[in-house]
């Protein structure tokens, strides 16, 4: 946002509902959506819950082909994208809907339509496309009948995509595309691989999302309606808000929990911001640094085992691992990039004397253990997913059921403070009101992330038919042997791998950004020496730091608009906070024990003291108050020891710990010398 659009804003201490939606809908594709009122606004919500309770139905009990499922699956999300994303932001005008929208709506879901109730003959009639006898008019023009209908199907796709995701994954798409058909594969062999194939459109990606993601978003969807995150901010207030810099502590540690169920950097920014932040303000912190912890926490929501985001399925599919695996194998770097922010709140509260909320005004634990309940649909979820005894969609569904039960007091509660009937019918109102918006929001959040699995499956296809992900990983070898250094041509495969990632998650959901990645980049990094799961995390944590990384840091903006501070400030401080996040890949990356992966016990536990340490080191580093304000040549001394015992190695270990010991006994004695 710049100084002239924030001077535009209203006066205030930070921006009001309507400045947040304003600047929200100018930066956040997923927010700027056409305006349905009374009837249409009706119509449009009953299509989004029921494509809700086609999704759970579909898989728990849909026992027909896949493509059949993933065909109906994509025209259903076609539907709904059209009617909830205009072709232009800003230009929208209530209960509208332009006549060419409806035209490519109609034609984009009658493609899918039309494949999911014709599979069964367009099965022989792809299995026979090479042999058609082009002698043969009728052949012929049947053959080009279905190369229009995928293509209708694909661009509409793509269009609706650049509607809800953006250009970027579009110019990734594009350029492959045309590297395609450069390669000499014609019109009808790239779309009938890439809208008829499960290479394409129907890939990995978009079977994962149908199967598990969606599923995993509705039951988001419940739990947010519970009034978990309100739970999840008092319990944060409970453990952190009296101490120094309590409001910041309290960021962090409620955005932890709550980014771990919505699964969105900006959404959970918006959600915990607009309380933490106004508090953070109040205790003394300036806007750009308080929005830039929020943004930061906010963003590591979607690391944040049990749940971690939509991307984490994906995951799992591309590693061969469970899904329980993948959420045990990201606790320590969790527990190392909230720790890292956790460290720098409290060195720049110790470093302005900042107090914390005095304990009369924080919530009672008596409460909260009152309140308890609510973590129930997450606990059983949790424990039915680690144990493997039913199936992820068969969990979240129990979950989901859980959610509604755990809603009851919360609803009964509420309607009892109003009058008109009986308080069951009032409670039974509310409680359909709370079911249907929840089904309705889950199937709105399902928009964006199944369109981005589509266009990632297109690159996944285009990539596998030109044999191109071969070619890369040929010619990557090659240039490696030219380095006589292996760990030298691993680094710099990793730093561009990291700069690929960045640039491509600014502004692109981290589901298509990962997906992108693993097929791309991750094979690269595999060739070279460094094993699956390291590089599969290594390319998804940098797609997630992107929502954080100036110029385009979408969580960051989101966090300026509350605090009404300058974005890129903002996101130059949340970079520095989440200084975890670019330090960690590279270190599992070379040795994977941080991961879990070929470790044991004991060495796990000097692998969480030494990081822990190290973190320290690097946040007062980039404070630069210890005990006092530290020169250049020590904040250098630390921030090098810091790395090194971030290393988890045992001689790297008692190096970094010799030079932050001399570091911090130098600044002590000199800080009591300072003061006598």
């Amino acid at each position: 946002m710049s100084e002239n659009e924030r001077r535009d804003l209203p006066l205030g201490e930070t921006g009001t509902a309507e400045d947040m939606d304003a600047v929200m809908r100018k930066y956040d594709r997923e927010s700027a959506t056409r305006i349905w009122e009374g009837t249409p606004r009706i119509v449009v919500g009953v299509i989004s819950a029921l494509f809700s309770l086609y999704c759970i139905w579909s898989t728990l009990w849909s026992t027909a082909d896949l493509p059949i499922r993933l065909s109906a699956f994509l025209g259903l999300i076609v539907i709904m994208g059209y009617l909830n994303y205009p072709a232009r932001k800003g230009h929208v005008t209530p209960n509208s809907i332009p006549w060419y929208d409806v035209v490519i709506m109609v034609l984009g879901a009658g493609s899918f339509f039309y494949y999911c109730f014709n599979y069964s003959r367009l099965v022989m009639v792809i299995s026979s496309a090479a042999k058609i006898d082009p002698s043969n008019p009728d052949a012929v023009a049947g053959a080009w009948f279905y190369v229009i209908l995928g293509a209708a199907g694909v661009l509409c796709l793509a269009e609706l995509c650049r509607r809800c995701v953006g250009l970027p994954i579009l110019c990734v798409v594009g350029a492959l595309l045309a590297y395609t058909f450069a390669s000499g594969l014609g019109l009808p062999r790239v779309i009938y691989t890439l809208f008829f194939g499960t290479s394409g459109v129907m890939a990995t990606p978009i079977q994962v999302c149908a199967k598990f993601i969606a599923v995993f978003i509705v039951f988001g969807a419940f739990l947010e309606r519970t009034g978990i995150s309100g739970f999840f901010i008092d319990l944060a207030n409970c453990a952190a808000g009296a101490s120094s810099g309590g409001p910041a502590k309290v960021a962090v540690i409620s955005s932890a929990l709550c980014g771990m169920v919505s699964g969105s950097s900006v959404g959970n920014t918006v959600t915990t911001g607009s309380v933490t932040i106004p508090m953070m303000k109040r205790t003394g912190y300036q806007g750009e640094f308080a929005a830039a912890v929020e943004a930061a926490a906010s963003t590591g929501g979607q690391i944040m085992p049990p749940i971690m985001g939509a991307a984490a399925f994906l995951m799992a599919e591309y590693m061969g691992v469970t899904y329980a695996s993948v959420a045990l194998k990201a606790i320590l770097p969790a527990l190392l990039y909230f720790t890292g922010i956790f460290l720098a709140v409290h060195l720049e509260a110790r470093r302005l004397g900042l107090r914390g909320i005095p304990r009369e005004q924080l919530p009672k634990l008596k409460g909260l253990i009152r309140s308890i309940y609510l973590l129930l649909p997450l606990a059983v979820l949790v424990g039915m997913v680690s144990t493997g005894a039913r199936t992820l969609q068969f969990s979240a569904a129990v979950a989901i059921v859980l959610t509604i039960l755990v809603s009851l007091p919360g609803i009964f509660l509420n309607s009892g403070t109003r009058h008109g009937g009986p308080l069951a019918v009032r409670a039974a109102k509310d409680l359909g009101r709370m079911i249907g918006s929840s089904l309705e929001a889950g199937g709105r959040g399902c928009i964006t992330v199944a369109v981005a699995c589509s266009m990632a499956g297109i690159v996944a296809g285009c990539i596998t038919v030109t044999g191109l992900a071969s070619k890369l990983v040929s010619a990557v070898v090659n240039v490696s042997r030219m380095i006589p250094n292996q760990s030298l041509a691993m680094f710099i495969a990793l730093f561009l791998t990291m700069l690929c990632c960045i640039v491509l998650g600014m502004g692109v959901p981290t589901t298509a950004n990962y997906c992108i990645m693993a097929s791309t980049c991750a094979p690269i990094l595999i060739t070279l020496g460094i094993g699956k799961i390291p590089a599969h995390f290594f390319v998804f944590y940098f797609g997630i730091v992107a929502d954080i990384t100036p110029p385009v840091a979408l969580a960051a903006y989101a966090g300026s608009a509350i605090a009404r501070s300058n974005p890129m400030k903002t996101g130059v401080n949340a970079t520095k906070l989440a200084i975890a996040a670019f330090i960690v890949p590279y270190i599992f990356a070379f040795n994977p024990a941080m991961l879990l992966v070929d470790t044991n016990p004991l060495q796990v536990v000097q692998i969480v003291i030494t990081s822990l340490a190290g973190l320290f080191g690097v946040a007062a580093a980039l404070n630069g108050t210890l005990f006092r304000r530290m020169n250049p040549l020590i904040r250098l001394l630390l921030a090098a020891g810091g790395l090194c015992m971030m290393f988890p190695d045992t001689l790297t270990d008692l190096v970094g710990l010799m030079a932050m010991g001399g570091a911090c006994a130098l600044e002590y004695l000199s800080a009591k010398k300072g003061r006598a």
